[in-house]
């Protein structure tokens, strides 16, 4: 029997650390505790209701009320809860998702799929899989990757060394040797004080260019992005800057790892980031919106070219020393299964572009009102507003102003996520027009609280 509400109340945050969280401060201040949730709304431990506009964390596309994939979860626990997918057994939800994700990724000339537990898992894959795909070449100094700052590819030991953000590395280093950072195309913030996107989008392919050269392009397995920048601010790069990258990576045989744990399945307007500017990397990370949240999945898609390198080989540096217990996981599997066709009904990737483009004027006519708001940016269903204490010298707002901001929007009736001076909005891609302008609504509250 779950324990009732005074019992959660007294042990809320006192047996169990919280991820991305001090504990001290959780003890100090509990987390809002949910209990419920039906649609894109949350009801806490005291009955209070919000629209979700964190959508989880990235991941909850279809909202909380998908039965067909609860359902599959569901009739798969009775039929068979768990297998291995080692060499030597497999099952037929790992079966039927491998060619159910090479058919929805095909636009991006991804055709085979490395399934794993979550997006962690599926960057460390990805930066794994670069280095053998080298490595069978005979390019054995290729060991090197290449990132942005500002980028976050998970907490793993590999994306923790790729992450461009000293919140996720500093209590941790050292971290993998071999990784490196470009500036980021941030126009609010960037070291040539540029404010044009197209321009600022150049400028840090010209770094690129400079950091390759100094590194030597024969030392260099990947370059890892996210098409847009998530945890690192909501970072939408101009939308020549993937394309420059790429033509980049292919002349000097720089393998290019998109990172699109959050942009996948229509979080960016598109159905992929990268799709939607063009761009066919040679490896993809997905997981979050796979399974809507419902069950920890995520993989790894695999192009054409770099599969007929690794299922051509006849040395055992083609065989795949790697994998997790939870590899292809039946029940994930069968989530996914029953998830991929419902984005595709919902249509989710033209709703996300629909509503991004109804909310961010709404929220750009924020900064008019509000002189804290000192950057208003977004992508599709991508979105964040920059609080800052002075405009004029962008200085960050402190931390308890954030706090008061996150209580104002929460008792208005909308859950923010806040990240360090930013609010963040990425609320599940069923959204209506009403419940966006109900999300903006949140935050005019919380700016107006600060």
């Amino acid at each position: 029997m779950p324990r009732d509400a005074n019992f959660l109340k007294e042990n809320n945050a006192r047996h169990m650390w919280h991820p991305m969280a001090h504990p001290a401060e959780m003890i100090a201040n509990p987390p809002k505790i949910i209990t419920h949730a039906e649609g894109v709304t949350l009801t806490d431990v005291d009955g209070h209701r919000v629209i979700d506009a964190v959508g989880g964390l990235w991941n909850v596309n279809l909202g909380f009320s998908c039965q067909p994939i609860k359902d599959a979860i569901a009739a798969q626990l009775s039929d068979l809860p768990y297998y291995s997918a080692f060499r030597g057994t497999t099952h037929g939800p790992a079966i039927e998702l491998g060619y159910a994700l090479a058919d929805f990724f095909a636009p991006d000339g991804l055709v085979r799929s490395f399934l794993t537990s979550g997006g962690g898992d599926a960057v460390d894959t990805a930066l794994r899989l670069a280095r053998q795909y080298h490595k069978i070449r005979g390019q054995r100094d290729r060991i090197k990757f290449l990132s942005l700052k500002k980028g976050y590819h998970g907490t793993h030991w590999g994306g923790a060394s790729v992450n461009g953000n000293a919140n996720f590395r500093r209590n941790y280093e050292p971290l993998l040797p071999g990784c490196f950072h470009i500036p980021c195309p941030y126009t609010y913030r960037n070291p040539f004080g540029e404010t044009d996107p197209a321009r600022l989008a150049q400028l840090c392919a010209a770094a690129l260019e400079d950091e390759i050269a100094f590194q030597g392009a024969d030392t260099i397995a990947a370059f890892i992005m996210e098409p847009v920048l998530g945890a690192g601010g909501v970072i939408p790069p101009h939308d020549s800057f993937m394309p420059m990258v790429r033509d980049i990576c292919a002349r000097h045989g720089i393998l290019l790892i998109a990172d699109e744990v959050i942009t996948g399945f229509g979080r960016s307007g598109a159905w992929t980031g990268s799709r939607g500017v063009g761009v066919q990397p040679d490896m993809l990370c997905f997981a979050k919106a796979v399974t809507n949240g419902y069950f920890p999945f995520g993989g790894v898609m695999v192009s054409a070219g770099v599969a007929e390198v690794f299922e051509k080989d006849e040395t055992t540096f083609g065989m795949i020393g790697h994998g997790y217990t939870y590899s292809a996981h039946p029940v994930g599997a069968a989530a996914a299964l029953a998830t991929l066709p419902e984005l595709v009904r919902h249509d989710v990737a033209a709703n996300a572009a629909a509503r991004g483009a109804q909310m961010l004027p709404m929220l750009a006519a924020l900064k008019d009102r509000f002189d804290i708001a000192g950057d208003v940016r977004g992508k599709g269903l991508m979105m964040a507003v920059e609080v800052v204490s002075d405009r004029a010298t962008k200085t960050p707002m402190d931390k308890a102003t954030m706090g008061r901001i996150f209580e104002a929007a929460y008792a208005s009736g909308v859950m923010l996520r806040i990240s360090g001076h930013n609010i963040i909005m990425s609320p599940p891609l069923v959204i209506s027009p009403a419940e966006a302008k109900r999300i903006v609504a949140g935050v005019e509250a919380g700016l107006a609280a600060a």
